[in-house]
């Protein structure tokens, strides 16, 4: 009896070994000897021979973090990346780089970098690319108005470089940019001041449109009053005043006192309302 039980503990054991789990967002790189395998195992069981290992890698997006904050990143302590811009004046950059394994690349990136390929290539290439970038653009730049080109270029960059190793570079946040405090505040003064200079220039287009407006105004109200000065003539008066008589002498409520005529041979009137 204890010998069925012992070889049953054996072949569990070694169906067991037989059996490798998946778990999902992952893949298997397949050993045997020290051989790897280029098919890699996807998410799931599968049956394997009974002496190849399998070293489960993530396929989901990860993060690698170079921050100045001494308790996140990677690293712990000071890892912000230090660059020199254009004019030579040196940066402080913290920087998260979003990235993923190719499954169909798992084996061939764990042959050359291993599990740890983090470390040895995407950490460096951070480092390097950053710097690179960095030194083509001036510190004002990187610190406000080009920032977003800046993390355009790093991605572009590092994607060049990372991807063709079987590593996806998915994003790159410039998180921080540390410039020494009289540069930064000079800076920041200046911006203010260019953006001040720009509400004020915006005002003065608004006035200036304004006063056009004003103009071309009244230049059309000079120019319907010369028109009407025109059609004043003295039989239009005489016209006009006849035909404002004969509707008053509609109303029942009107009484007309004629007086001498005017220079223009038109009698003066004045009309009293009846109570």
């Amino acid at each position: 009896m204890k010998k069925y039980i012992f070889l049953g503990i054996i072949g569990l054991i070694v169906l067991m070994s037989c059996i490798a789990i998946i778990p999902a967002g992952h893949t298997g790189v397949v050993k045997l000897f020290g051989k790897v395998y280029d098919k890699e195992l996807s998410s799931g069981i599968h049956l394997i021979f009974p002496l190849k290992t399998v070293t489960r890698m993530s396929i989901r997006t990860e993060t690698y973090t170079m921050s100045g904050n001494t308790q996140e990143g990677e690293k712990k302590g000071d890892d912000a990346i230090e660059a020199l811009t254009k004019e030579g004046l040196k940066v402080k950059i913290d920087v998260t780089v979003l990235y993923r394994l190719k499954e169909e690349k798992a084996s061939d990136v764990y042959k050359e970098l291993g599990e740890n390929y983090a470390e040895k290539i995407i950490r460096p290439q951070i480092r390097s690319i950053i710097r690179e970038t960095i030194a083509t653009y001036e510190a004002k730049s990187v610190y406000s108005e080009k920032r977003a080109e800046v993390e355009k270029k790093i991605f572009e960059n590092l994607s060049r470089e990372i991807n063709p190793r079987g590593i996806v570079i998915e994003k790159v946040l410039l998180r921080n940019v540390s410039l020494p405090a009289k540069l930064a505040k000079s800076i920041e003064e200046k911006l203010q001041a260019e953006q001040e200079a720009q509400r004020m220039q915006f005002v003065l287009e608004r006035e200036k449109k304004e006063a056009e407006r004003k103009i071309i105004e009244a230049q059309g109200m000079r120019k319907a009053q010369e028109i009407i000065n025109k059609s004043l003539t003295p039989a239009y008066l005489k016209w006009y005043s006849i035909q404002m008589m004969r509707e008053l002498a509609n109303s029942q409520n009107t009484t007309f006192l004629f007086v001498p005529i005017d220079k223009n041979g038109m009698p003066i009137v004045n009309v009293y309302p009846q109570k």
